[in-house]
């Protein structure tokens, strides 16, 4: 023992240790996870699987058999869809009509424009209407943008000025 370092010591007892404990730990015991919630182990050491199993795999099987009697998405949407119908807001292509949806006042801040923009961008911007209707989406926001910004520039002049 006073030839070796204590670390050195310690290490072939920790061996010892595991070789004795690896003779004892039958094949079908160290296989099976270990530190985990008994309803998470799908089989125990006979293979048999918990009560937990049994109901997630019976849902399982049954959402499967669900699934093979529906048919798929694409053969009963395509051609039975009726086509999207323009939301009115999109209608109101002009400044003065955009700038009356926007409700921009005379005592606006920078932080109420900026409210403003988010909440006409949350009910105009593109990604949030059909395909077909994007193009009118955009001119909306471009139009609010430009309105906004230069509100923010009067703003800026009038508290420099």
């Amino acid at each position: 023992m006073f030839a070796r370092s204590v670390f050195q010591s310690v290490l072939e007892r920790l061996k010892e240790e595991a070789e004795t404990t690896e003779d004892r730990v039958s094949p079908a015991f160290g296989a099976q996870p270990r530190g985990l919630g008994a309803g998470f182990v799908v089989g125990g050491a006979d293979g048999a699987g918990s009560a937990g199993a049994d109901m997630v795999r019976r849902a399982y099987d049954a959402f499967a058999l669900d699934e093979a009697a529906t048919p798929p998405l694409c053969e009963t949407a395509v051609g039975k869809a009726d086509p999207p119908v323009m939301p009115a807001h999109l209608l109101r292509q002009s400044p003065e009509e955009i700038a009356a949806d926007l409700g921009i006042a005379e005592q606006e801040t920078p932080d109420s424009l900026a409210a403003r923009r988010r909440a006409f961008a949350a009910l105009n911007h593109p990604d949030r209407h059909p395909v077909d209707f994007h193009a009118e989406a955009t001119r909306r926001m471009m139009i609010a943008n430009m309105l906004i910004d230069e509100a923010l520039r009067r703003l800026k002049r009038r508290a420099a000025g």
